[in-house]
This record gives C-alpha cells, structure tokens and sequence, in this order.
C-alpha cells in the first residue's frame, strides 16, 4: 500500500494503533486505482500546519487538516504516480475532539477521511458539493465503528 505516515509531532503515536487506522482509512477512502498512487500523511502540529496554510492558502491561522494533490507529471517508467498529501495539526484536532465530545482517535479518523477525500476530489464549495462528501465521510466511517460526526451532541444536525 502506497502509504507514507510521518510523525513530525510525537504527541501523535499515544493514539493507538493509529498506522494501522490510517491504512484502513486509506482502503476505505480511495479506489482501487487511487489507492495506487503514493499518498502521505503528516501528523504534525499547529506551528507547522500554520506556516502551511498561510504559504499555499494566505491564512495566518492554524487549521485541523490540509490537503495537497499532487501536480499531474510525467514521470520515469514505473515511478509510481502520487495522489497527493495531508497535513494534519495536533492541537487544533485535540481541541476540536474536546470541544465536540468526540475522541482524539475518532476526530482524526474523520479528518484523515476527509483530507483523502479532497485528494479523491472531493470539495465543499457548493452545498451540493458539501452534501455528497459528508454522506461519503458518513459511510467511511460507519464502516470503522464511529458514529456520524454531523450530528451534534444534543441530537441537532
């Protein structure tokens, strides 16, 4: 599985068996000929999901996950094509977790679920556009044992 997971930030690795969460979210997320490209996973913090998201998209602030596709290239025969990458930032995840009475485990399974999706090329932009990725993120994560992240604490969606 073409799957690179870096743990930039060490807080990371107390989630259990969180590679092994991630190579799931990965089959779960992609198809088949997806799932072929090489995809990476960056488990890392605030500061550097900062600088990452006012360098690509001119926001000063932190945010939960990023999403990179990768440029379409030529490459060499038999270099594996990649899908792109996803960032995702420690304390914005844990403290959204909190906020929302989800686990740390649970919230990022679903951010995961959604950066892939943008790779897949999913987006939110219309309400449309919105609906149809949060049915699939719904699915994917039906599918791991965790309840829709859309409905709210007291039941409201």
């Amino acid at each position: 599985m073409p799957i690179d997971i870096a743990f930039a930030d060490r807080r990371w690795r107390r989630i259990p068996k969180l590679v092994k969460r991630i190579e799931q979210i990965h089959a779960l997320s992609l198809t088949k000929s997806l799932r072929a490209k090489r995809t990476a996973v960056l488990l890392t913090d605030d500061s550097t999901v900062q600088k990452m998201n006012y360098k690509w998209r001119g926001k000063k602030q932190p945010t939960n996950v990023l999403s990179f596709p990768a440029a379409s290239i030529n490459l060499p025969r038999g270099e594996l094509k990649a899908l792109g990458d996803v960032a995702i930032a420690y304390e914005t995840c844990a403290k959204e977790a909190k906020a929302t009475g989800k686990t740390l485990a649970d919230h990022t399974t679903h951010l995961i679920v959604h950066g892939l999706l943008h790779l897949a090329g999913y987006d939110h932009e219309t309400d449309g556009d919105a609906k149809r990725m949060e049915t699939k993120e719904i699915r994917i994560l039906a599918k791991l044992g965790i309840a829709n992240p859309y409905v709210l604490v007291d039941g409201d969606e």
